[in-house]
């Protein structure tokens, strides 16, 4: 069983800054995906960037360039740096993780934080 705590998340301007921290219950040296998600006042959730125990990350083409995902296994901690953000950014983002275990994927989801950002 995973643990996840998101923190971070705030009103900023357009333009502005925020990094978002998620902290596992768990060392996420053993977590094979670590992800932050959002979604938006009716909208469907989505995947906003993912990191790979291997060191690969991913970014929707939507934040690419201006979201960094990052881990810090001795911290037990995800975080996701978020510049020049934008209206559109504002939604509920969440701390997603992935473990594969037995032959099975584990799914495991934060309480998320909100992210507003006004124009």
């Amino acid at each position: 069983q995973v643990q996840l705590v998101e923190s971070g998340g705030d009103l900023v301007q357009a333009g502005g800054s925020l990094k978002l921290s998620c902290a596992s219950s768990t060392t996420i040296f053993s977590i094979n995906v670590m992800a932050w998600y959002r979604q938006a006042p009716g909208k469907q959730r989505e995947l906003v960037a993912s990191a790979i125990s291997g060191g690969t990350t991913n970014y929707a083409d939507s934040v690419k360039g201006r979201f960094t995902i990052s881990r810090d296994n001795a911290k037990n901690t995800v975080y996701l740096q978020m510049n020049s953000l934008k209206p559109e950014d504002t939604a509920v983002y969440y701390c997603n993780a992935k473990t594969w275990r037995a032959g099975s994927w584990g799914d495991y989801w934060g309480q998320g934080t909100q992210v507003t950002v006004s124009s």
